[in-house]
């Protein structure tokens, strides 16, 4: 399975971060964290450092089978600002395969570049006005094309389990869920979550 890379940008959402990288490598989804920093540790904004795996400017984005962008301020909108990040994602969206995952802020990055024109999107109440072009949908969750985007650091669970289910089928998501005790009775479906 090709790799993902998820971006951490100083000032990001640890939670948002911390439970995508979690969840796909308990799906066993090939994930690496990449500083947009000059040092593999990045600092978020509640103050946790994490170590990156990799360097923005050392990596080779070989066909990456998901990007994925962790909100929180000022950790969105300094992904935006991080201008090499621009062209990844428009490869991206261009690609056969490739997919963008985006939570909380993130999705202004996505907006402001353009690429949610005419697509179904959710974000953090408040950044709706960089969405340019989207339909924006009140959810905690939303699916659309190429993308998975959610609202919040409350969604944060349920955004990586779509990543999930997007990639491996509901069925591994499912598995992933109930083994994380994320449903009141075992083997409870998707369908609360995922319709």
């Amino acid at each position: 399975m090709k790799e993902s890379f998820l971006f951490l940008a100083e000032g990001f959402e640890e939670i948002e971060a911390l439970t995508a990288i979690d969840v796909l490598r308990r799906g066993g989804i090939p994930v690496k964290t990449v500083s947009l920093t000059s040092a593999l540790q990045v600092t978020g904004a509640h103050g946790v450092t994490v170590t990156a795996d990799l360097l923005f400017d050392n990596t080779l984005f070989s066909e990456p089978l998901w990007l994925i962008l962790p909100g929180g301020m000022p950790g969105a909108m300094n992904l935006y600002e991080f201008t090499p990040l621009h062209g990844l994602l428009k490869n991206q969206l261009a690609s056969a395969h490739g997919r963008i995952a985006a939570i909380c802020a993130a999705p202004i990055v996505l907006g402001q570049l353009g690429l949610l024109e005419g697509k179904k999107a959710t974000c953090y109440p408040g950044f709706e006005s960089y969405l340019k072009g989207a339909e924006l949908v009140n959810a905690p969750v939303v699916v659309e094309d190429k993308f998975v985007l959610a609202n919040g650091p409350s969604s944060a669970l349920h955004w990586a389990l779509t990543i999930v289910s997007e990639t491996k089928g509901v069925e591994v998501a499912t598995e992933i869920a109930n083994g994380m005790l994320l449903y009141p009775k075992a083997n409870a479906g998707l369908g609360t979550y995922f319709g």
